[in-house]
């Protein structure tokens, strides 16, 4: 039998609270009421509903649903999830990887990031989630009541460090979490989303399902990132022999084999000479393996665009 008192963090003052890996195991959970609260729930659940809290710094594992914000303010937060409300919220500021695009209503002050953070068990809590990793759109807010003239919500700054935001946690029972807030280990990849670019180059690389496809798309971050091309977006989306056709035009015929085999997953990277960089880093690198990668700068805009047409219409967004 389920108490729901496990499930729940209620009128509480001052205090560091948290669930480890393995505790809530999927069931929703309840945040109410709290104040000054470093709060964190290592682990994946079903929803999350967080009302009336109050300079808190709350960390949420993988949300196979939804996390709902609502009268909150002060707060800091790093959440991963697949849909992200907040209605009449004031001041959060929050690191986020979620699936579908964040909703804010009658809230101001709304600033979001793009979710880095690392323990152990992350991964398979993603999966356990029902998350992709590479599907976030934290910086695609839609905001259901504009206020002319004001923008209620906006971007943290480019070098805003986690731990400045939500510190690891002080407990002992906590610290048996073996946390990294290296952006290099982030068990997402970190996207600029909506930020400005500094190129006008891009380039589209899309790996096929198979064994290694996180592994090798994770492998070609890092190497382009090093190369100090930048990580625009990243998308993972199942696609039909109908879709190829629009996203790779004349190469289509050599990937249609691939796509029975799950979903793609495709990266946008962005800056001078990108197109060439990921061509090279691509043969050096995944000699044996089918990826697709832009032909040329000319037709790379037109690559990424058409790809991520077809993603955001097969995504609902």
């Amino acid at each position: 039998q389920i108490d729901p008192k496990d499930y729940t963090f209620s009128g509480l003052k001052d205090e560091t609270v948290g669930r480890l890996p393995g505790k809530v195991a999927g069931q929703q959970f309840v945040i109410q009421d709290c104040e000054s609260c470093s709060i964190y729930i290592f682990d994946h659940s079903a929803t999350i509903t967080i009302d009336e809290c109050v300079n808190c710094q709350i960390f949420l594992g993988p949300i196979k649903g939804s996390v709902f914000f609502r009268d909150c303010k002060d707060c800091k937060c790093i959440v991963a999830c697949q849909q992200f409300r907040a209605r009449d919220c004031r001041k959060l500021e929050v690191f986020l990887c979620c699936a579908t695009q964040p909703i804010i209503e009658s809230s101001t002050g709304m600033k979001f990031g793009c979710f880095q953070y690392y323990y152990p068990e992350l991964a398979l809590q993603f999966k356990d989630a029902g998350l992709s990793i590479f599907n976030n759109t934290w910086s695609n807010i839609h905001d259901f009541t504009p206020v002319s003239g004001e923008n209620n919500w906006g971007l943290l700054p480019e070098n805003a460090v986690v731990q400045d935001y939500v510190p690891l946690p002080s407990s002992e029972e906590l610290k048996a979490v073996r946390i990294s807030t290296d952006a290099t280990r982030s068990i997402i990849p970190i996207t600029r989303g909506r930020r400005q670019k500094s190129s006008d180059e891009s380039c589209l690389a899309v790996f096929f399902a198979g064994d290694y496809t996180t592994a090798n798309a994770r492998k070609l971050i890092d190497e382009m990132t090093g190369k100090g091309f930048q990580l625009i977006q990243t998308k993972e989306v199942s696609m039909k022999a109908e879709d190829a056709h629009r996203v790779f035009q004349q190469s289509a015929s050599e990937f249609i084999p691939l796509l029975e085999k799950g979903p793609v997953v495709a990266l946008e990277f962005s800056g001078d000479g990108a197109v060439e960089g990921c061509q090279s880093t691509v043969n050096d690198v995944f000699s044996g393996t089918k990826v697709f990668v832009s032909e040329s700068k000319a037709s790379a805009s037109q690559d990424v665009d058409n790809f991520y047409n077809f993603a955001d219409m097969q995504m609902g967004m």
